[in-house]
């Protein structure tokens, strides 16, 4: 009889280290969501001690839903200081986006372009801000959209002058940017546009 064979887990290699950019408070908002999992866990803790001494465990749903939400919350801390041991955070002051120089796309330009997709040669414009780490709001008045810098199609984006069409390899396939247009934007599109910090969803949350 051949020997049992061991179970094989494939998981997902943790993403590269990288350079973020976010604004000003986001750090502080980072600790503070880890300080209120950190007394979210202790309130957790007491309440499965409190079902623990009730009796029988195998019929002691409460020790379970303890016990359960205690796991979901590690994972979520854990998640949280990962995300901030692996990569390095660079804070910006969106103030500075008013009047910086608009002669390459750059963080914090309001910039207009035109994405052409290779295979099927359809041609689709937007208007983005490029923003910091996970800014994703969208200005009703205008229509600007943001895009985060740390996303693929920022990615290929930074950099860029107008004018100039640009082979891109992105996630949906090979594409041709052409930036149309760099400008600043004005405080009330940023004003619409940057809405509260938030720290970034895991996959441990609730």
């Amino acid at each position: 009889m051949a020997p049992p064979r061991r179970k094989v887990i494939f998981r997902q290699a943790p993403p590269p280290p990288m350079t973020i950019y976010v604004r000003s408070g986001f750090l502080r908002r980072l600790t503070e969501e880890f300080e209120a999992l950190k007394v979210k866990r202790a309130a957790l803790v007491e309440d499965k001690m409190e079902a623990h001494s009730q009796g029988d465990l195998r019929e002691n749903f409460g020790f379970k839903a303890a016990k359960d939400a205690i796991r979901a919350v590690d994972r979520k801390m854990d998640e949280l200081d990962r995300f901030y041991r692996r990569n390095t955070f660079i804070e910006v002051d969106p103030a500075g986006w008013l009047t910086k120089p608009t002669d390459f796309v750059q963080l914090g330009h309001v910039i207009r372009i035109e994405k052409e997709d290779v295979g099927t040669k359809r041609k689709h414009r937007f208007v983005f801000l490029v923003a910091t780490y996970g800014e994703t709001a969208t200005d009703p008045d205008s229509g600007i959209e943001c895009l985060p810098h740390s996303s693929p199609l920022a990615a290929s984006l930074l950099g860029l002058a107008a004018g100039k069409p640009t082979p891109v390899q992105l996630p949906a396939g090979p594409s041709v940017l052409t930036v149309l247009s760099i400008r600043n934007p004005t405080q009330g599109e940023l004003d619409r546009l940057l809405t509260a910090i938030k720290p970034p969803e895991m996959e441990g949350e609730e």
